[in-house]
């Protein structure tokens, strides 16, 4: 599933949501600024520049990446999805396809390790250690998700008729109870696993609260860049998006969901 996001690299890259300002710039800020890489030249991006150099984990189409340039970083990705890295790349991100755990540093070290909404993907003691092992003393490993949860009656919706069409998904059962509980029980496994390195100061927990709109076509057009139906077949996709649009519908046709971007950061030491 890990590898089926770049079926519509262009929708996944439309459709999700960029991360809050707050949280790039406090990353960024967090970062200790150098302009080589190992002593060398940069091998990406604009050697010119001085701003901290980031390695994305799970780039994507490079979302986060292009916030982080926006912030003064230079930034290189890896994905394993040449899809998405294409994706990226015509966006101006310097990616690296492979996985994080397969992936070659090649003796190149950061100022800043980040993953945005892929960090789950990664195998955590190993990706721990691999990023305490590339990263400066002083760069922070900073891990980051937005909790998708949509009103009530569209979750519903959405649970009621994923359990009909695709029955045997581990998706398929009822709609959870406090999705940013659970994500901050991830987030404290994904915690444990830098402590256990003993290469991190004590992991820091931060979370970020702020409100988007969505329309029916613009929710409907996110839910298909999800990991429960980006395999499905194209008749099985449109039975649940029709569910849940006619649950929006049944709103008004627009509903305002607060999001919830939760992270945690540790540094190196």
């Amino acid at each position: 599933m890990a590898e089926s996001f770049g079926i519509d690299a262009s929708r996944y890259d439309r459709a999700r949501p960029p991360y809050p300002d707050a949280l790039i710039k406090r990353i960024a800020a967090l970062s200790p600024a150098s302009s080589t890489l190992n002593g060398e030249s940069s091998a990406f991006g604009d050697a010119s520049h001085h701003g901290p150099v980031v390695l994305d984990v799970g780039c994507g189409t490079g979302i986060e990446a292009r916030q982080f340039r926006a912030a003064g970083c230079r930034v290189l990705g890896v994905d394993p999805d040449p899809r998405m890295a294409e994706f990226a790349r015509r966006g101006g991100i310097d990616v690296e396809v492979a996985t994080f755990e397969d992936w070659d540093p090649a003796g190149r070290e950061f100022d800043a390790v980040v993953a945005g909404q892929a960090w789950h993907w990664v195998a955590p003691e190993a990706g721990a250690a691999k990023a305490a092992a590339v990263l400066r003393p002083g760069g922070p490993l900073a891990v980051f998700a937005h909790v998708f949860e949509p009103p009530p009656a569209v979750a519903e919706a959405f649970a009621e008729v994923f359990r009909r069409v695709v029955p045997d998904s581990p998706f398929a059962g009822q709609p959870g109870g406090d999705a940013v509980a659970a994500y901050r029980a991830g987030f404290e496994r994904f915690a444990e696993s830098f402590r256990q390195t003993g290469a991190f100061a004590e992991p820091e927990h931060w979370r970020f609260d702020w409100e988007r709109t969505y329309t029916r076509a613009e929710w409907l057009d996110l839910l298909p860049t999800t990991g429960g139906l980006t395999r499905l077949p194209a008749a099985a996709q449109a039975e649940i998006l029709t569910a849940v649009g006619a649950a929006i519908d049944d709103l008004g046709g627009a509903f305002t969901k607060t999001f919830t971007t939760l992270a945690v950061v540790a540094v190196r030491t």
